[in-house]
């Protein structure tokens, strides 16, 4: 039985690569950070005593900031596979602690890589980079795209990508870095973009909410599904040999096409409901991110398989259900509650 190491396990996509990985077989183990209260939702239906004989996912206490537990978590479960997937992750947030962006994000990575090559376990690493890393540089963005960070989130990312190149070729250690663009789904954490704007839809059709804030919405993202993309951090650690990949669907949508759809699928307009608050426009602005994965998808045999229409319709859908509707009900709903905001 393969075991693989997760740190960021009760994210999302810590959540759907678990699932995946148990699918293939997989010992699981993951780390958390020691709270009051436990953050498990995501990986809640995956729990199993440890003590049964057929738990699959077993959880340790930890945290990339704290050097030795990473590297007793190493020396004691000897994994076969790290995945590196935890982060402080929110771009906006970034600004307001890069201090500590820097310190899980940068230093969490070296933290990492030194805790493999002191236990010299047999190990493969993968780093979650991501496509924020290029910053201003000219779409499409490939792995041979320049670097041009726009944010501490997007600088500490630079600098754990070159750590992790560098440890490659210093120290023979298998390591890879997955670039991934925007990557979305039911599981997304309610503040971030996407999930903020399906999550408003429902509540909205629901009569909880009236509108939602938002900042640029001429910003152009690369948007797929998590579901898809954890594969793709498995198939890299699959190969022969280590490299770096770009992962993403080819195709850019501006942030006000996601919010016209996502109305949409409950058959309104977006404009009535969306206000601008400068409050969410970043210091520095990235305006146009979109994948060339054109490695990946001959290298690796990895292709999107949800489509970006699709994407938002699962996420609406989602939502919804939370609010007790199915999308006929809220469809019919919208259309009564907001008739003058229906689309023609």
């Amino acid at each position: 039985m393969k075991t693989a190491l997760i740190t960021g396990i009760t994210g999302q996509d810590g959540s759907h690569l678990t699932e995946l990985l148990i699918e293939k077989g997989y010992e699981v183990h993951g780390i958390i950070r020691r709270a009051s209260s436990f953050n498990t939702r995501r990986i809640d239906h995956l729990y199993k005593d440890p003590h049964e004989p057929d738990a699959r996912m077993l959880l340790h206490y930890g945290d990339l900031t704290d050097g030795s537990q990473i590297a007793r978590a190493i020396r004691t479960i000897r994994p076969a596979e790290i995945y590196n997937l935890g982060a402080q992750s929110h771009v906006a947030v970034s600004f307001q602690q890069p201090e500590y962006t820097g310190d899980v994000d940068a230093l969490g990575v070296i933290r990492l890589l030194e805790a493999i090559r002191e236990a010299e376990v047999d190990v493969r690493l993968y780093q979650a980079g991501t496509s924020e890393m290029f910053g201003d540089s000219p779409p499409p963005q490939s792995e041979t795209s320049e670097f041009r960070p726009r944010s501490p989130y997007a600088a500490a990312k630079v600098y754990a990508h070159w750590l992790v190149a560098n440890y490659r070729e210093a120290y023979g250690i298998y390591a890879v870095n997955g670039i991934l663009f925007n990557h979305e789904g039911e599981r997304r954490g309610e503040t971030f973009l996407s999930r903020k704007v399906t999550r408003a839809v429902a509540r909205i059709v629901a009569g909880k909410q009236s509108h939602t804030y938002l900042g640029n919405l001429d910003a152009i993202r690369d948007w797929g599904y998590a579901k898809d993309y954890v594969k793709a951090m498995w198939m890299m650690l699959q190969a022969e040999s280590p490299d770096d990949y770009v992962v993403g669907t080819g195709e850019g949508h501006t942030v006000r096409e996601f919010c016209e759809l996502a109305f949409g699928v409950v058959g309104l307009q977006s404009d009535p409901f969306i206000k601008i608050d400068s409050a969410y426009f970043r210091p520095t602005e990235v305006e146009h991110l979109q994948a060339d994965a054109t490695k990946a998808n001959t290298k690796l045999g990895w292709k999107p398989e949800t489509t970006f229409h699709e994407l938002v319709t699962l996420m609406v859908a989602h939502d919804l259900q939370s609010q007790g509707l199915d999308l006929a009900t809220a469809r019919q709903m919208a259309a009564d509650r907001y008739p003058a905001a229906a689309l023609k």
